[in-house]
């Protein structure tokens, strides 16, 4: 899979946690989670859970703490897969 596809991927889970007030329009790869998606920290969890599910990689603590923009996930993301390989 290439970064558009996990792109793509990763953008179909964050968008089950949106909140009603904004539109799956506004997820960008430098969108911030929590100040321009409006994502709370338990949902910031949630996607952690489902992309490590989807993927079959585990996020650490410090993973988590680096996690602001969709691209940081998209980063450690890419970066767990390639270690994994």
């Amino acid at each position: 899979m290439n970064n558009k596809t996990h792109y793509e991927r990763l953008k179909k889970i964050i968008e089950d946690y949106l909140p009603e007030d904004v539109a799956t329009s506004e997820i960008k790869e430098n969108s911030n989670f929590i100040t321009e998606l409006n994502i709370n920290s338990a949902n910031l969890v949630d996607i952690v859970l489902d992309v490590e599910d989807a993927y079959g990689i585990t996020f650490e603590n410090e993973d988590m703490a680096r996690m602001e923009t969709v691209k940081d996930a998209l980063r450690i993301l890419t970066q767990k897969i390639s270690d994994k390989e």
